[in-house]
């Protein structure tokens, strides 16, 4: 039996910076704060790493490129 990839949501930029800030200056576990509104946990760390990295640009673009959008030399 094969499994099936869950479908990202699209988080607001707003959004994720408010779930970053929250889970910077909470008490509570990441794990708490992602079971709410249902993110993976694992995507306020990278959430977070993409925050420190690019800063006022983090956040701005549409998410992956579709596989049909890339050219054959990155596929």
């Amino acid at each position: 039996m094969t499994q099936q990839r869950k479908t990202c949501k699209n988080w607001t930029r707003e959004f994720k910076l408010e779930a970053v800030r929250l889970m910077e200056t909470s008490d509570r576990p990441a794990a708490e704060i992602a079971r709410g509104p249902g993110i993976p946990r694992n995507c306020l760390y990278k959430w977070k790493e993409q925050l420190a990295k690019e800063d006022e640009q983090a956040f701005s673009g549409a998410g992956r490129p579709k596989q049909s959008d890339q050219s054959e030399l990155t596929a």
